[in-house]
């Protein structure tokens, strides 16, 4: 396959940049995400996460392959890139992470199944449980099927000493099922065992959405993107999750 056409096709599937508008003088900064696709079996997951670094001022973009097998990245990955100074190109960035993964996204076929973004709670909306998700697994009308709902709860943890600066508590996280194709439920369907240190300090999470995958003959896969916040000079930091769930 021509590189410059995959090139262009992946910076097709992940357009849609949001237009930045003003930021209040003391705000931290939430990274945009962006699914990129699903191999056709199920078994790998990819995504971008995006935005501009508070104070330094400078464009970032990561992107994470996941093997949901055993819930490990692929070889070569994450890939993070950040711009040097507050005239780097978003564009530029963005470009450069999809280059270093082209050949995961060609090899995988993630651009051929897309999946589906079935709910979504951004940290902008008003009104909503930050900690709650209902959803059917498929978007379609009529619907099909009854709904699933995902919670989210917070555990704490002591501050290891990189953190005590900052916090004396941290948080981990357990997702549940207490709703499976309109069946009542009370199903763990991740927990931490302990915070990892790429996490940093988070201080409290966001259950952000959740994508699905039909496998053709097959399951349908489910990821949840959660939201992890980190405390940063000018507020909260938000980065991106992408968790497997397994019912």
């Amino acid at each position: 396959m021509n590189s410059r056409w995959l090139t262009a096709s992946l910076a097709a599937a992940l357009s849609g940049i949001v237009g930045l508008t003003a930021l209040p003088a003391l705000a931290g900064d939430i990274a945009a995400v962006r699914p990129i696709g699903f191999s056709g079996d199920g078994s790998v997951f990819a995504f971008e996460e995006y935005g501009v670094q508070t104070g330094a001022n400078t464009p970032y973009s990561n992107i994470y392959a996941i093997d949901l097998n055993n819930n490990t990245f692929l070889p070569d990955t994450p890939v993070r890139l950040r711009g040097d100074d507050d005239k780097a190109s978003m564009a530029a960035i963005r470009k450069q992470t999809m280059d270093q993964v082209a050949k995961i996204v060609q090899d995988r076929g993630l651009l051929d199944h897309p999946g589906e973004i079935v709910a979504f709670n951004p940290l902008s909306e008003v009104g909503t449980d930050p900690h709650a998700l209902s959803y059917r697994v498929h978007a379609s009308q009529p619907t099909v099927g009854e709904p699933n709902t995902l919670t989210l709860e917070e555990l704490d943890e002591g501050a290891p000493a990189a953190c005590k600066d900052q916090v004396q508590t941290i948080k981990g996280f357990r997702l549940k099922m207490t709703q499976i194709n309109g069946a009542k439920q009370d199903k763990v369907v991740y927990e931490d065992g302990h915070v990892p240190a790429s996490r940093r300090c988070p201080t409290g999470y966001r259950l952000g959405g959740v994508v699905t995958y039909q496998i053709p003959g097959g399951a349908v896969v489910q990821i949840a993107l959660v939201l992890v916040m980190n405390p940063s000079s000018e507020g909260s930091d938000g980065r991106w999750l992408a968790v497997p769930i397994k019912p």
